[in-house]
């Protein structure tokens, strides 16, 4: 039996197979010259971004720290250990000030409700450790919209206390909340079981009945920590304070009522301070500074930077937080 011969393709086949394979071909090029031109723009950009960091590292906001300037010092948000406004991050930030050969003098910029007492406390007595150590360097406390509490702990260490008419500044008290769920959990038929090796041990415990010498005792540690909180308070405003039953009550003033009691010295923002009080009108920030790559991501935006994560992440083994 004849077996059919393979059909040939006929010359009109032939080209357009011809022309499907360059196109294929000029497609590849084409891809392969735009993903190296991407990739050339990404790195340029990287290298850019790193100089300018670098550049930035020694101009802030358009002065050079090697020009007589204000060293601002940020507190903001929340004090507590986890959080930007923590001891730590603050004091770093008041050494630099501090040491930096061309700061005239050394400003707070406090926003923040306050937080824990012992961060609080750790930033009080360093700025009194720094004052020490360079004398010709006062220190100036600007709050903006609030200074209260575990804020104005630290304010008090200022020379000086500036606030806008509107700013809420105090609330020097101690506080300590939480719940009980006791009758609850009698509702529910649930029964509680603490096991202690010590009589106090769970005091706090907000599934057990409070008992009264436990309360009287939480109070003494509330009203200890208050004394010291007023103390500080004291040895910062000295005779500038004026007597109040409501001094030390809790409350919070706005920056006018602030003035008259004494909690702060005057009227004013950061830069009316720089310029009018210290007569320097240069301000550098002393806060902490953004990781450049962060920086580089947030300006590309979201959808862009997730990308660019994407493609550092599979192309160079990179992990971006």
């Amino acid at each position: 039996m004849q077996q059919d011969s393979p059909s040939v393709p006929n010359p009109r086949e032939w080209s357009l197979i011809e022309k499907l394979l360059l196109e294929s071909t000029k497609e590849q090029k084409r891809a392969r010259r735009w993903g190296i031109f991407f990739k050339v723009l990404v790195f340029i950009y990287i290298f850019a971004a790193l100089l300018l960091f670098q550049v930035n590292a020694t101009r802030t906001g358009g002065v050079n720290v090697k020009d007589d300037h204000v060293a601002v010092v940020p507190v903001e948000g929340v004090i507590a250990a986890d959080e930007k406004a923590n001891a730590n991050a603050i004091v770093g930030a008041l050494r630099k000030a501090f040491e930096a050969e061309h700061s005239k003098a050394v400003l707070l910029a406090i926003n923040s409700p306050g937080g824990s007492p012992v961060q609080a406390g750790y930033v009080n007595d360093e700025i009194y450790r720094l004052k020490a150590l360079h004398p010709e360097k006062k220190v100036y406390a600007v709050i903006s919209d609030l200074g209260a509490s575990g804020a104005y702990y630290i304010a008090a260490a200022a020379d000086e206390i500036y606030a806008d008419k509107a700013s809420l500044v105090g609330s020097i008290g101690v506080t300590a909340s939480g719940f009980g769920f006791v009758g609850l959990m009698d509702k529910l038929g649930v029964e509680r079981r603490r096991y202690t090796s010590g009589e106090h041990k769970a005091f706090l415990d907000p599934f057990s009945p409070q008992q009264p010498e436990e309360v009287t005792f939480w109070r003494t540690v509330l009203e200890d920590t208050h004394k010291q909180f007023i103390a500080q308070v004291e040895k910062g405003r000295g005779d500038r304070l004026v007597a109040s039953e409501n001094l030390y009550s809790g409350l919070i003033w706005n920056g006018e009522q602030a003035k008259e009691m004494g909690l702060v010295d005057g009227l004013g923002s950061a830069g009316y301070v720089a310029r009018e009080v210290i007569g320097v009108d240069k301000m550098v920030s002393y806060g902490a500074k953004p990781n450049p790559l962060a920086a580089i991501l947030e300006r590309f935006g979201v959808s862009m930077g997730a990308g660019f994560a994407k493609y550092l992440t599979t192309q160079q083994s990179l992990t971006l937080q």
